[in-house]
């Protein structure tokens, strides 16, 4: 009562200092602060959830998942349950005498109230006819009551002008994510509504021409294997550097978006939007990276610019270049992104530029860990495909001969985790790269590009071959070769321009004086 006298006569008192204003307009409404609140609590439910997990023996069994010795708020209770999780896990009975000879070996029988306090407690019930629905409610009592504690935290350190606001925020967004994992669980599903799901996506993949149950990725070899990007799969494709990731995983977005009309998130932490779209221009266009950065184009390259450009135009293709995106933010993008634009494919450009900020580690590897294994939740979470970049160790360059330098799982950089979380993992290999011109058998090798299937959780590995053209950054399939259509200039009629090359014409043996357009 004292604690309501004193928020009336704070509200009086204010309500009185406003009485000599001038009285333009409304007085603002009065803020009394809230003295008065305790803690969310559910005292006579934890005690009656108590009472009858000792009368019945398969009680315990109903809430095991439910809760944990920390959800109930008076402590002898915490106490009390503790003791029954402890006989529980040694398959001992649960009753009025074990609990009580286990809370004595554990030197907190006082503590709780004695055998008379266990006793009264089985007298408050009759059965455990409701101990589901009241374990749930203390659950729920105990998450708000850790929500208050977070919000208190973040408050007390957001009036802390030495600590940074983005690392704050940060901080907090890691610590909710943990919450939130820790209370969340997942109930089983009777098989018969599973097996309807996957008869839908069979009839699905038999209607369509090529078979595909999943996203297509553009490359006809690469979705024979793979039937296509399968929904809620976590897909790592790795090599070294200068391999190419960024240029398959464009080239890839490219023909999902543009060709198929599939939108696709691209999260690249290494490059930004403009470098990225200018890429994309390349791969596109098939102009020389160097001559788009330069603006050094020729006639016959503009009007080519101008054609090939139009492809992108309102393309679905969404674009965030985030430095240092942290996991949380990621999911929180990556949500939005598929309730508002349908996004059926997010790719990550890579894995260990990202970070799990707000979450404590003690060393690298536990952080990438977090990193894979977040990313597998949320390609389930979304149910669709993530595919993410990752690099490779420099065990590879270590190694000889030609099967040397290709990449193997144990060559995954900082955790092996992210074998373990992935669906499947594709290595990027180039022999080219490695001045290896020519197979066994003495097949050209140049221009080449091996896309290693390592791993397939839910399907067949093996190896893909595609082109690869340097100058464009791009991956194409190996019979996909089709030179550029010609242009020529309403402007300059007269003039006959040169037409443009075939793809893999060997420019330096032309006899023209022109300039190598690369």
């Amino acid at each position: 009562f004292g604690v309501r006298k004193l928020q009336k006569r704070m509200a009086e008192g204010t309500k009185n200092t406003g009485r000599g204003n001038s009285g333009r307009g409304k007085q603002k409404p009065v803020v009394v602060p809230d003295m008065g609140r305790l803690q969310p609590q559910a005292r006579e439910l934890e005690e009656a959830v108590l009472g009858a997990l000792m009368l019945e023996k398969d009680a315990y069994s109903i809430i095991s998942e439910i809760l944990k010795p920390e959800c109930f708020y008076e402590k002898s209770h915490e106490m009390i349950y503790a003791a029954i999780v402890d006989l529980a896990a040694s398959q001992r009975p649960v009753d009025m005498l074990t609990v009580t000879e286990q809370l004595r070996k554990r030197g907190e029988l006082d503590q709780v109230g004695g055998p008379f306090y266990i006793s009264q407690l089985t007298s408050k019930v009759a059965s455990s006819a409701h101990i589901e629905y009241h374990a749930r409610i203390i659950a729920q009592k105990y998450l708000a009551r850790e929500l208050i504690s977070f919000t208190a935290m973040i408050q007390g350190k957001a009036f802390d002008e030495t600590i940074d606001v983005e690392d704050l925020m940060q901080e907090a967004e890691g610590k909710l994510f943990e919450i939130s994992q820790r209370n969340v669980k997942k109930d089983v599903t009777q098989i018969n509504p599973v097996i309807k799901d996957a008869m839908d996506m069979l009839q699905k993949a038999a209607n369509q021409k090529e078979g595909l149950s999943g996203t297509r990725t553009g490359f006809d070899a690469l979705d024979k294997i793979t039937s296509g990007w399968q929904n809620s799969d976590l897909i790592i494709i790795a090599a070294r550097p200068a391999m190419g990731k960024t240029a398959f995983v464009l080239s890839m977005a490219k023909n999902m978006a543009v060709n198929h009309n599939v939108p696709v998130a691209l999260f690249s932490l290494e490059m930004s939007n403009v470098q990225l779209v200018n890429r994309l221009i390349v791969n596109v266009c098939e102009i020389p990276g160097e001559k788009i950065k330069s603006g050094r184009l020729e006639s016959y390259e503009w009007e080519q610019l101008d054609f090939k450009i139009k492809e992108l135009y309102d393309a679905p293709i969404y674009v965030d270049d985030t430095p240092s995106l942290s996991v949380f933010e990621l999911r929180t993008k990556a949500r939005r992104l598929v309730r508002e634009h349908g996004v059926r494919c997010i790719i990550i450009d890579y894995l260990q530029l990202m970070n799990a900020s707000g979450m404590s580690f003690g060393s690298r590897e536990q952080e990438v860990s977090t990193i894979s294994r977040s990313l597998k939740g949320l390609a389930k979470e979304l149910n669709i495909p993530i595919i993410a970049l990752s690099q490779l160790n420099r065990g590879v360059e270590s190694r000889q001969g030609a099967e040397g330098k290709r990449p193997q799982l144990a060559d995954l950089r900082e955790s092996g985790a992210i074998e373990q979380d992935a669906d499947m993992v594709c290595f990027i290999h180039r022999p080219e790269y490695y001045k290896i011109t020519e197979d066994e058998r003495g097949n050209s090798l140049v221009g080449l590009a091996e896309i290693i299937i390592a791993k397939h959780r839910n399907g067949a590995t093996g190896d893909v071959r595609l082109r690869f053209k340097g100058d464009y950054a791009k991956f194409m399939n190996i019979d996909e070769d089709v030179a550029v259509r010609e242009f020529s200039s309403n402007m300059n009629s007269d003039d006959s321009l040169p037409p443009i090359p075939p793809a893999g014409a060997d420019f330096l043996n032309q006899g023209s004086s022109n300039e190598v357009p690369f």
